[in-house]
């Protein structure tokens, strides 16, 4: 009986520290190949490096990848806590299509129940968004804003072609600006959703490792 070939690797990437430690605090049972949580550092050209450098190991060829983390919400409707499934990213350096948001919705659901999940583009920025800006980058289409997760699937899909997704939780809103009074409560409620949706990346890995019909 030949050998089962091993399972493609999951390369989780965030840009914080204290978005790692809410990765590395959760529940790490249930993952379906070998994991690996890499801390980019904030900023695209930061993600950029980290990524590239990470997919040079040939224990990594192959790895799916997923770019998690906080993000800011454009829509009025977003609230610290919310997730944010990326149909696609955007930046200066090229469009990417995310694969199976579907699944990682409902994977979400279930593992934040009663936590609303957004989906439609995530857009990359090389700076935090403020005021008039949000509302410019809102009417491109875009849903949220981040620094890195751009940056991660364009590095990640030059380094070869493999399944990638980005999953944020919003940490800053229209109505909810990090810049305001009382939003340690916001950055609280988004490192615990941060710290509960682990499951939902290992059954979107899984469900990559299914042979197709």
């Amino acid at each position: 009986m030949s050998p089962q070939p091993a399972a493609a690797p999951l390369l989780i990437a965030c840009a914080l520290g204290i978005e790692q430690l809410a990765l590395r605090t959760s529940d790490r049972g249930g993952a379906g190949g070998p994991v690996t949580v890499l801390r980019t550092g904030m900023g695209p050209r930061a993600a950029e490096r980290s990524v590239t450098r990470m997919l040079a190991d040939p224990a990594l060829s192959g790895a799916a990848v997923l770019a998690t983390g906080f993000c800011a919400g454009l829509a009025p409707d977003m609230h610290p806590g919310d997730l944010v499934v990326a149909e696609e990213t955007r930046d200066p350096g090229g469009t990417i299509p995310c694969v199976g948001t579907d699944l990682l919705v409902k994977e979400l659901v279930r593992a934040a129940p009663g936590r609303t999940v957004h989906t439609g583009p995530l857009i990359g920025s090389d700076h935090i968004i403020r005021g008039q800006e949000r509302s410019d980058l809102l009417a491109t289409g875009a849903i949220a804003v981040d620094m890195e997760s751009a940056a991660t699937l364009l590095s990640a899909v030059r380094a070869g072609e493999r399944p990638v997704a980005a999953v944020r939780v919003v940490v800053d809103a229209p109505e909810h600006e990090l810049v305001r009074i009382g939003t340690l409560r916001g950055g609280i409620s988004a490192f615990r959703v941060l710290r509960v949706v682990l499951p939902a990346f290992y059954e979107w890995h899984r469900s990559l490792l299914l042979p197709r019909r």
